[in-house]
C-alpha cells in the first residue's frame, strides 16, 4: 500500500510538472505572436545642434605684415692686422674680447728697435746729402768766379795782341812778340773752356745732390712709416673680438691679431621668397619699407626698429628668394650674430577681411551663419596669409558671421549655436596670462642667479624679470623658458 501510495504521487506530481510546462509554452508562444504582430514604435529623432565660433567679417585696410628671419650684421667690421713683423712688446690694457676701445687709440706696439735704427740712417744719409748740396753750391759759385776771371784774362790778352799787331803794322814792334801775344790769347781763351766745364760739372753735382736729397727724404718717410707700423691703433670706436694674441708673441707682417666691430651700427640680414621680394619692389626699386627685429633673451623680446636698406644683387647656386639688409636704428642689447625674428611693413591692402587661418579650407570657402543659424558656404579669394590668419576678398562677405575653425562635422545645412571668437579667445588667453605658480627658495635663488650673471641681457629687461621673481606668485610661462635656456 505504501507502495502504490507513493506511486501515485509521483505520478500526480509529473502530471503537474508537464502541465505548467505546457501552459508556459502557451503563454510564451502567445507573447511572441503578439509581439511580432504589433507595429514597431520609432522614437521621435532630434536635430542635432553643434555649437561654433565665429567672427564678424568687417572689411576694411590691412597692412601686411612679412615675417622673416635672420642674423644681425655689423657695418663696419674692421680686421686688425700686424703691418710689420717682430715681437709684441705691450698691448693696450682693455687688449681682450668684448674690450671697447676709442678710435686712434694705442692697441699694440711691435719691438721697434730694428725700424728705428733704419730711421736714423736714413736721417744720417739726408744730412750727409744735404751736406753735399751745400758744398756742391759753393763749388758752383767759386767755378763762376773762376770763370769771370778767365773771361777778364781773356779780354786782357786780347787787347794786348791787338796792340802788339798795331805795332807791328806800324813797324815800331816784332813779329815774335805780336806772336807771343796771340798765343797768349789763344792760352786764356782755353782756360776759359776749362772753367765753363769746371762750371757745368758743378752745377752737374748740385743736380746729384738734389737727387741724394729727395732720395734721402724718400728714405726717412719710409722709415718713419716703418716705425709708425710697430704700433697697432683703433680705427674706429668699437669692441675687439677674435683676439689671438699676448704680449712677448712674434707676429709676422700682415698675420691678424683681432677684428674690431662697430656695435653701434648694425644691419639686419634676411632672406625673403621672390613673392614676398616683388611686394617690397616700388617702380621698380625697393622701398624702405619700416622693419622691426625682435630677439628673444631669456623671456623677454629685445625690439629694436629700422628701415630697408639694400639688397644683395646675387642669388649663389642652389639657393632661392632673395637676401635683404636693413639698417637699424638705436638697438641696444643687439650683437653681431644674433638670430632675430624680422616683421615689415608692406604696402595697405583696401577692402579685406582678416579672418583666422582655421576658416578658410582648400576649396577657397568660408561657412557663414547664415538664416535660422544654419551654416551656409561661401566662395572668397585669398588675399595674403598673416600667421595665423589670413587676408580675404569675397561677393557677400561684408557683415557675415564666419565660422572661425572649420571642421569636417561642418558643412552647408548644419544648425548650429554661435559664440563670439574674440570673448573665446582672450578668457584663453586671459587664462594663460593668470596662469602663476610658486617657487621654491632653492628654484627662486637658481633663477635670479641666472638672469643677473646674463652679461647679454639689457639691464630694463634684468631688472624686469628680477622684480617678477622677486614675487610671492611668479608666471608659469617665464619659468618654463628659463629654465629652458639653463637645461632646467
Amino acid at each position: 500500500m505504501r507502495f502504490l501510495r507513493r506511486s501515485l504521487t509521483g505520478l500526480f506530481l509529473l502530471a503537474a510538472t508537464l502541465g505548467l510546462l505546457v501552459y508556459a509554452g502557451a503563454l510564451l508562444q502567445g507573447a511572441v505572436a503578439t509581439r511580432m504582430a504589433e507595429t514597431p514604435a520609432m522614437p521621435e529623432g532630434r536635430e542635432r545642434v553643434f555649437a561654433v565660433n565665429v567672427v564678424d567679417a568687417v572689411p576694411g585696410t590691412e597692412v601686411p605684415v612679412l615675417t622673416a628671419y635672420g642674423s644681425v650684421e655689423s657695418r663696419r667690421t674692421l680686421e686688425i692686422r700686424a703691418e710689420a713683423g717682430g715681437r709684441i712688446v705691450a698691448l693696450a690694457p682693455g687688449f681682450d674680447a668684448g674690450g671697447r676701445v676709442a678710435e686712434g687709440a694705442l692697441l699694440a706696439r711691435i719691438d721697434p728697435a730694428d725700424a728705428e735704427a733704419a730711421l736714423e740712417r736714413a736721417r744720417s744719409a739726408l744730412a750727409d746729402a744735404e751736406a753735399e748740396a751745400r758744398d756742391s753750391a759753393r763749388a758752383v759759385a767759386l767755378a763762376r768766379e773762376n770763370l769771370a776771371a778767365s773771361e777778364d784774362q781773356v779780354t786782357l790778352y786780347d787787347r794786348a795782341f791787338a796792340r802788339q799787331q798795331d805795332l807791328q803794322e806800324r813797324g815800331v814792334g816784332s813779329a815774335s812778340a805780336a806772336e807771343a801775344a796771340e798765343l797768349q790769347a789763344s792760352t786764356a781763351r782755353a782756360a776759359v773752356l776749362q772753367r765753363r766745364q769746371a762750371l757745368a760739372d758743378a752745377e752737374a753735382r748740385v743736380a746729384q745732390a738734389e737727387t741724394a736729397i729727395a732720395r734721402a727724404t724718400l728714405d726717412v718717410a719710409e722709415a718713419e712709416r716703418r716705425l709708425a707700423a710697430t704700433e697697432i691703433r683703433a680705427g674706429f670706436d668699437g669692441v675687439l673680438s677674435e683676439v689671438g694674441v699676448v704680449e712677448g708673441r712674434l707676429v709676422s707682417a700682415n698675420e691678424q691679431i683681432a677684428t674690431l666691430i662697430d656695435p653701434d651700427a648694425l644691419d639686419v640680414a634676411f632672406r625673403v621668397s621672390t613673392e614676398g621680394y616683388v611686394r617690397l619692389l616700388e617702380e621698380g626699386r625697393l622701398r624702405e619699407a619700416p622693419v622691426t627685429a625682435t630677439l628673444d633673451v631669456y623671456g623677454t623680446d629685445i625690439v629694436a626698429t629700422g628701415v630697408i636698406d639694400r639688397a644683395n644683387p646675387r642669388v649663389a647656386a642652389g639657393e632661392t628668394g632673395r637676401v635683404i639688409y636693413a639698417r637699424l636704428d638705436a638697438a641696444p642689447g643687439f650683437q653681431p650674430g644674433d638670430f632675430v625674428t624680422v616683421r615689415i611693413d608692406e604696402v595697405p591692402i583696401d577692402d579685406v577681411v582678416r579672418l583666422p587661418a582655421t576658416a578658410l579650407d582648400g576649396s577657397q570657402q568660408v561657412l557663414v551663419v547664415g538664416a535660422d543659424d544654419r551654416l551656409e558656404a561661401l566662395p572668397v579669394t585669398l588675399v595674403r596669409r598673416q600667421g595665423d590668419d589670413v587676408l580675404v576678398r569675397g561677393e557677400g562677405l561684408a557683415g557675415a558671421r564666419v565660422v572661425a575653425q572649420k571642421t569636417p562635422l561642418l558643412g552647408p545645412g548644419i544648425k548650429v549655436r554661435p559664440r563670439n571668437f574674440g570673448a573665446a579667445l582672450q578668457d584663453d588667453e586671459t587664462a594663460e596670462a593668470d596662469a602663476l605658480m610658486e617657487l621654491t627658495e632653492e628654484r627662486r635663488a637658481r633663477l635670479r642667479a641666472f638672469v643677473s650673471g646674463n652679461d647679454r641681457m639689457p639691464e630694463e629687461a634684468k631688472a624686469r624679470l628680477l622684480s617678477q621673481l622677486d614675487a610671492p606668485r611668479v608666471p608659469a610661462a617665464m619659468v618654463a623658458r628659463l629654465e629652458a635656456r639653463i637645461g632646467g
